[in-house]
């Protein structure tokens, strides 16, 4: 059974014009590394065993909710080569929530070692962003974030890290309760079914 689902899983990941992402609602996100390189870690009997990278992976994406005020943690989950999370923009509702109508992809850019170079990680946010912060600010912060504490250890270690991010991210407006719960079981049954996922990787 492949745990890839086009309907939870979206990687065209359309956003047309107009939608305001700093908008309250429940949004789910996928960030991949860069060629499917497993980086953070391997899948032991059905549980995800972080590494050094894995870890800073999963405690940036905690720390997040001191860098934006309107982030809320919810269910996330680090894989090997990506990471989901559902993004809560506070006062979220899960009945009735929009449907998706889109905005421009973030447009972060890269340099040759990954780590992003258009942000402000002291404020954790784009040069002239919105000042109330959108899911590409948070995603965008968080992949800067991961990149440059994943490239210290490489440094240290006289290796070359390359790109860490694949450009961009997937993401998925939550529009109700049902949709949330699928999305949810995904999230969490992701390690189990690691072998199935579309992302797999040795």
């Amino acid at each position: 059974m492949n745990t890839y689902n086009s309907n939870i899983h979206n990687r065209r990941s359309i956003r047309l014009k107009g939608y305001d992402y700093s908008r309250a609602g429940l949004y789910f996100i996928t960030i991949c590394c860069q060629d499917k390189i497993c980086r953070f870690g391997h899948i032991e009997n059905g549980a995800m065993i972080l590494n050094e990278y894995g870890e800073i992976a999963y405690n940036e994406w905690v720390k997040l909710i001191d860098r934006f005020p309107n982030f809320e943690l919810n269910i996330f989950q680090i894989m090997p080569n990506h990471m989901h999370a559902i993004i809560n923009l506070v006062g979220a509702p899960l009945a009735g929530a929009p449907i998706d109508t889109g905005a421009p992809d973030y447009t972060g850019t890269q340099n040759d070692t990954g780590a992003q170079n258009d942000m402000n990680i002291g404020n954790g946010m784009r040069t002239g962003a919105s000042p109330v912060p959108t899911v590409g600010d948070i995603v965008g912060a968080y992949k800067s974030l991961v990149a440059n504490g994943c490239l210290k250890i490489y440094k240290n270690n006289n290796e070359t890290m390359g790109k860490l991010w694949q450009r961009n991210y997937y993401e998925h407006i939550i529009r109700d309760e049902r949709s949330y719960k699928r999305i949810c079981e995904y999230i969490i049954n992701n390690p189990i079914k690691w072998t199935d996922d579309k992302l797999y990787q040795l």
